[in-house]
């Protein structure tokens, strides 16, 4: 758990977090191929929040003690069994809605090799140019944000 400015103040559990919608670090990793799509995932219906609905990007909850990049690391390889890729940190994205409060790593990989979708979280997954990302909907509202920034920026 975070304070409004990103600085440490404690840990506690994941319901609480989403119920008070406090301050937490996220990790997103927008996946490429070399042909420059982009891995959309689509949210299987249990999730806590925005099921169903696309994810541009891999990620989730930092844990207590872990940086931004292992849990990236971490949650690129549970969620779309990419492993061993280096990973480019862009830039910190701050995400704040009715739903969540949040301050993101934002990661870039490429990755060509076979995926291993984590079935209680991932229903499915296609590729797509990022323009053609943007306009999907329902969409995770803070890998939206991410994405128009990384394009805005030049990372894509």
């Amino acid at each position: 758990m975070i304070d409004a400015s990103g600085a440490p103040c404690g840990a506690t559990t994941r319901a609480r977090m989403r119920k008070l919608r406090l301050w937490h670090l996220t990790s997103q990793v927008f996946v490429r191929n070399s042909a420059g799509l982009l891995c959309v995932q689509r949210r299987t219906q249990c999730k806590d929040v925005f099921p169903g609905a696309y994810d541009l990007a891999a990620g989730g909850v930092v844990a207590a003690g872990e940086t931004v990049a292992s849990g990236a690391r971490r949650e690129v390889a549970e969620e779309l069994g990419v492993k061993g890729v280096p990973l480019t940190f862009c830039f910190e994205q701050v995400y704040a809605d009715a739903a969540i409060c949040a301050r993101a790593g934002v990661f870039l990989t490429t990755y060509d090799g076979p995926l291993e979708l984590q079935e209680s979280e991932v229903a499915a997954v296609d590729w797509l140019a990022p323009h053609k990302a943007l306009a999907l909907t329902p969409v995770t509202p803070d890998s939206l944000a991410a994405l128009q920034r990384l394009l805005d920026e030049g990372w894509l």
